[in-house]
């Protein structure tokens, strides 16, 4: 090397840190990666992505090539360093020691931090591009490569540790999935991402959160007086009817509103007539979540279902529109006889709601934080909290929510405000 000019020297110090950022920067961006990304562009025929792809189901090989290169680099570069110094200022410890701070200060900044932080920053840029390098580089180095695994196995096989494509098949849990729904925002029109998280809490919301309560139920008796029982169902704002026999409980079918038009067409009005034309009421355990009760719909060709409890107790009511609803929001469509919504705003900015309106209801309109491992109704939470009927008038915080009894109407609260904060 005595014959070698100091110039070419510097050079070839300047071109070891180059090769050594790269690997460095190669490694970063590769494991900086979107996965799914990357997936997506590989079905593309993205040909960076592919080989990016390949490199990355065998994550040994790859940090083996790249630690292989930016090692003997390294070792290189150090050498040089040494001989140089060596060559100005001969062979003095102060020099020695200056020269080995020097070189690492330089393999840390250039070589290192800066090539890793551009790496991280931008993955997909570099990455696609190293892989086109570290491809043929993988397959000259691969003995070595090979030869350095055998031990780094064998050191993983002690800790029972495993490193293969397995290693990189992560799966994504519901929160981690919501999450990046949510980060999706700026690619989803907010209609879509609202019915994707939607569709989310499918899982954990019941029946029991989206049911109409069997107070408010409409249903007819088949032991009434025929016109009666004309009448009532004639002007049902619903299709489907529970129809019960002298108790509510004793539920004996579900009339379809058309099977009774074609019932009055053909012949004459009858309880018999009438009890030919029900179908048997479909029951719904209480506690089933949504998802499981959409899919039962659909396998056992349901669109209504009763919700009873541990004791065969009616509870309400569950439709396949009420679960729909859940995921879609609130249809537009009103029965002729429904009133414009449950709720009103007032000039003063609080709000009119229903005691019987569903928490769940409220949180998703409003934004209140109302508790839904309890009861399910504003009514009933207020209930609980004060563990006594309270009288109107009555101003309180529930979950940092002010709100005011407005009417009580036997022995519930039928009306509630909701005050700014």
């Amino acid at each position: 090397m005595d014959d070698i000019s100091t110039g070419t020297l510097l050079i070839a110090l300047a071109v070891f840190l180059v090769l050594s950022g790269f690997f460095s920067i190669a490694e970063t961006s590769m494991m900086a990666l979107n996965r799914y990304r990357l997936k997506h562009l590989v079905k593309t025929g993205h040909r960076g992505a592919r080989l990016a792809a390949q490199l990355l189901a065998r994550p040994d090989r790859l940090l083996g090539v790249v630690l292989l290169g930016n090692n003997l680099i390294n070792a290189a570069s150090a050498a040089l360093v040494t001989y140089l110094t060596f060559r100005f200022f001969g062979e003095s410890e102060l020099a020695l020691s200056l020269g080995t701070l020097v070189v690492t200060f330089a393999i840390l900044v250039f070589s290192e931090i800066t090539p890793k932080v551009i790496g991280a920053t931008y993955p997909e840029r570099i990455a696609f591009v190293a892989a086109f390098i570290l491809t043929p580089l993988l397959r000259i180095a691969y003995p070595v490569v090979w030869f350095v695994n055998l031990f780094v196995q064998g050191m993983l096989r002690m800790f029972r540790l495993h490193a293969g494509p397995d290693t990189q098949g992560q799966k994504l849990t519901l929160e981690e999935l919501r999450t990046l729904v949510l980060e999706g925002g700026n690619y989803l029109p907010q209609k879509h991402q609202s019915m994707l998280l939607n569709l989310f809490d499918l899982e954990s919301a019941t029946v029991d959160d989206i049911m109409v309560p069997r107070s408010q139920m409409e249903s007819v008796d088949i032991a009434a007086d025929p016109d009666e029982l004309r009448r009532r169902i004639a002007t049902s704002n619903h299709t489907r009817i529970p129809v019960y026999d002298h108790a509510e409980d004793n539920i004996v079918g579900i009339l379809h509103l058309r099977k009774f038009l074609n019932l009055g067409e053909v012949e004459e009005f009858s309880q018999e007539r009438l009890r030919q034309v029900l179908r048997p009421p479909y029951f719904v355990p209480q506690g089933t979540t949504l998802l499981t009760q959409m899919q039962q719909f659909q396998e056992k060709q349901e669109r209504m279902g009763l919700v009873v409890d541990e004791y065969g107790e009616l509870m309400g009511l569950v439709t396949l529109e009420d679960i729909l609803e859940e995921i879609v929001g609130e249809f537009t469509t009103q029965s002729p006889l429904a009133t414009t919504g449950s709720y009103a705003r007032q000039p003063d900015g609080s709000v009119m709601v229903e005691g019987a309106s569903l928490l769940r209801d409220l949180n998703r309109r409003f934004g209140t934080a109302f508790p839904l491992t309890g009861p399910k109704t504003l009514n009933g939470l207020i209930l609980e909290h004060f563990e006594d009927i309270p009288e109107p008038g009555t101003s309180m915080k529930l979950a940092d929510q002010p709100i005011e009894i407005v009417q009580i109407q036997d022995r519930v609260v039928k009306s509630v405000r909701l005050l700014p904060k």
